[in-house]
């Protein structure tokens, strides 16, 4: 459901991967106008986060035994 939700966007500022959505980008400008995308999208298709679960502008997240930052994507020590 979430790749079809996110398709057009999947690898060029969203990686799905089951109910985890990540949002990335090289600004934090251009991380707001995804990020406003991604919420949009989710509205339009009638789906919804729950606040509790989510973490905005992080500079280093760990996802899927990995650490992905600014400095590039490595696993997870």
């Amino acid at each position: 459901m979430m790749n079809k939700v996110f398709h057009e966007y999947l690898d060029l500022f969203v990686v799905v991967f089951i109910d985890d959505i990540l949002v990335y980008s090289h600004t934090e400008e251009e991380l707001d106008r995804n990020l406003w995308i991604v919420l949009q999208a989710l509205k339009y298709n009638h789906l919804y986060v729950k606040l509790s679960k989510c973490e905005f502008w992080l500079k280093e997240v760990m996802f899927l035994g990995h650490v992905v930052s600014a400095e590039g994507i490595s696993v997870d020590p």
